[in-house]
């Protein structure tokens, strides 16, 4: 059985990518073929040649929101919110959240982040979160548009430029919701899309909105001890059917990331039927694990010890998997959200 320490390797600081590729397309493609171990060295609009006439090409249209803020406590002492997802069914504008410094925001606290808009801790949760209110006469999205910033991750190391507004989401980003972009779609441009779409590659459009878990690694030895976070997702019927037509007629489902891989693992049932849906899931795949809708993986290069890099070798097999990371890092590829790509067929 695999344990969490396995999944661990020795990445030089140098490697983890702060700022995104000059062109999105231009960035390497690691190739990893399933059923021979080969890996090949390419560029990403290579994809263009490697997908095939009548297989689909799914990707996840959620969109980044500006979930940080920073702001000031009643003592004078500074603050930041992460907001995490609108709490269901609420009309109060009520946000789970991360905050920092905890030991400062307890409910009944506040931190005012402009004259606009201040947030009031309503509640603590027992896995280190909070129930948090914006207050505000603006609508909540203006609010956030003119006071929030994009969420980085804590890796990138540096306070967002200009130019992460537009890099640090998808060029087919549509529906706002999550606090971390799905990389691995980073890399694609509208002329590769349109040069796939032209070739006869069917294009689906589902939604994951990404949740900070995407960051945290598993911190306990045995991976079924790790609490897996939720996140909400989307499957419209028409995305379904298109899916199960391509199956059908004997294509493939390339999924564009692990948000996409969960989403679609989530909503396929044990006879390979995908089923139109929308939700929340916490589905945690790792070695062993019999996939049901997904055949090939597009995605980047991810955190050592996280639930990303045990769901790429799920996918791939773990041997190949750690071998592909350690090919990776010899040949001098960039990592992590900005980095490079890999695709595994």
């Amino acid at each position: 059985m695999l344990r969490t320490s396995d999944f661990d390797y020795e990445l030089p600081q140098d490697r983890i990518a702060r700022y995104p590729h000059q062109q999105r397309d231009e960035s390497r493609l690691l190739a990893l073929h399933r059923a021979t171990g080969a890996i090949t060295h390419r560029t990403f609009r290579d994809l263009a040649e490697l997908i095939p006439a009548g297989d689909a090409l799914v990707l996840n249209e959620t969109r980044v929101f500006p979930a940080r803020l920073i702001g000031k406590r009643q003592g004078g002492g500074e603050a930041e919110i992460l907001l995490l997802n609108p709490v269901a069914g609420s009309e109060e504008n009520l946000w789970t959240a991360l905050v920092r410094p905890g030991a400062k925001l307890k409910p009944g606290r506040s931190v005012w982040i402009a004259d606009e808009l201040r947030i009031d801790v309503v509640a603590s949760d027992d896995d280190g979160t909070r129930t948090v209110q914006l207050v505000t006469p603006l609508p909540v999205d203006a609010a956030l548009d003119r006071y929030g910033r994009i969420p980085l991750p804590p890796y990138i190391d540096r306070e967002p430029a200009p130019e992460d507004a537009e890099r640090y989401q998808t060029v087919y980003a549509r529906e706002r919701g999550s606090v971390a972009a799905p990389t691995a779609g980073l890399h694609f441009t509208p002329a590769l899309l349109a040069a796939l779409e032209a070739k006869g590659v069917r294009i689906v459009s589902i939604v994951l909105h990404v949740g900070v878990g995407t960051f945290r690694p598993v911190e306990v030895e045995d991976p079924a001890e790790h609490r897996m976070h939720y996140e909400r997702y989307q499957v419209t019927p028409a995305a379904a059917t298109t899916l199960n037509d391509v199956r059908a007629a004997g294509g493939r489902i390339w999924a564009v990331g692990t948000t996409v891989t969960r989403t679609l693992e989530t909503v396929t049932g044990d006879d390979s039927v995908v089923r139109p849906g929308e939700g929340w899931t916490n589905l945690f795949i790792r070695p062993p694990y019999e996939f049901k809708a997904v055949d090939a993986l597009i995605t980047n290069f991810h955190l050592p010890r996280s639930t990303l890099l045990m769901l790429v070798a799920a996918h791939a097999g773990y041997e190949a998997t750690m071998r592909a990371y350690r090919e990776a890092i010899e040949a001098g590829y960039r990592f992590y959200s900005y980095g490079d790509a890999m695709v595994v067929w």
